[in-house]
C-alpha cells in the first residue's frame, strides 16, 4: 500500500450539513470523526460553536460554509457568515461562489465577492475553500474560477457542495489541479462513497474529500492495512 491509515483519514471532511440531522445526530457525527481522527467535521453553522467545543484539543477542525448551498447570498451576509463562524471557533470554512455571477460572465463580482471572504478568513489565520458547483458549469468558467482563487490565495478549491445536480469527477479533478498552483488544494465532494473512490481522487491530486461514509471508508481503509 502506498498510504498509511493516517493519509486517508486526514483527507476527510466528515460532512454533517443534510438540514434534517437533529442536534443528536450532529453530536455523534462530531464525536465519530474524532474517534477516526477525521480531517475535519463541517457542519451545519448553527451547531459550529458546539462542535468546536468538541473538537478542542483534538487533530480534527471544525468548519462550516458560507453562502451555502447556491452561493447567492450578498457579499456582506458571506462576510457576516463568515465572522460569526471565525468567532465560534471555525477553523475552516467551505463558501461557495455567486453562481448567477459566475454564469453572467461578472468576474469582477465573483472575484471580489471570493476576496472578501478569503480576507477576513485570513486575517483570522484560519482557511478558506472555495465551491464551484462544477455541475453547472463549463470548462471555460471553471478554469477561470481556478485563476482567481490562484490570485487571491485560497487554500483550496473545491467541485461541489454535494447538493447539485451532480457531485466531483475526476475529469473536473484533472482540469483544477492542472490548472491551480501547489499552494492550492483540492478538494471533491459529492459521490465519493467508498474507500475506492477516495483512493482515486487521492490519484489526481486531491487532498480532502467532503464525505458521510467516513466510518464504512476508514473501517475498510484499516482493514486493507491490516490493522
Amino acid at each position: 500500500m502506498d498510504y498509511t491509515y493516517e493519509d486517508i483519514a486526514k483527507m476527510i471532511d466528515h460532512s454533517l450539513l443534510t438540514p434534517t440531522l437533529t442536534a443528536a445526530e450532529l453530536e455523534s457525527g462530531c464525536r465519530l470523526a474524532l474517534d477516526y481522527d477525521a480531517a475535519s467535521v463541517c457542519i451545519l453553522p448553527y451547531y459550529l460553536k458546539r462542535c468546536a467545543e468538541l473538537l478542542k484539543g483534538s487533530r480534527v477542525k471544525a468548519s462550516t460554509t458560507i453562502g451555502f448551498p447556491h452561493g447567492g447570498n450578498t457579499t456582506a451576509v458571506k462576510v457576516a457568515e463568515a465572522r460569526q463562524a471565525l468567532a465560534d471557533g471555525g477553523e475552516e470554512l467551505d463558501m461557495v461562489v455567486n453562481i448567477s455571477a459566475v454564469l453572467s460572465g461578472n468576474w469582477d463580482y465573483v472575484r471580489d465577492d471570493i476576496r472578501a471572504v478569503i480576507d477576513v478568513t485570513h486575517a483570522a489565520r484560519q482557511k478558506v475553500k472555495v465551491i464551484f458547483e462544477n455541475c453547472y458549469l463549463n470548462n471555460e468558467q471553471k478554469i477561470r474560477l481556478c485563476e482567481i482563487c490562484s490570485e487571491l490565495s485560497a487554500d483550496w478549491v473545491k467541485t461541489s457542495t454535494g447538493y447539485g445536480t451532480g457531485g466531483a469527477t475526476i475529469e473536473d479533478l484533472i482540469l483544477m489541479r492542472k490548472h491551480t498552483p501547489a499552494r492550492v488544494q483540492v478538494k471533491s465532494a459529492g459521490g465519493i462513497r467508498d474507500l475506492d473512490a477516495l483512493l482515486a481522487v487521492r490519484a489526481v491530486g486531491v487532498s480532502r474529500s467532503g464525505a458521510t461514509r467516513t466510518a464504512a471508508m476508514l473501517d475498510e481503509c484499516r482493514k486493507r492495512l491490516g490493522g
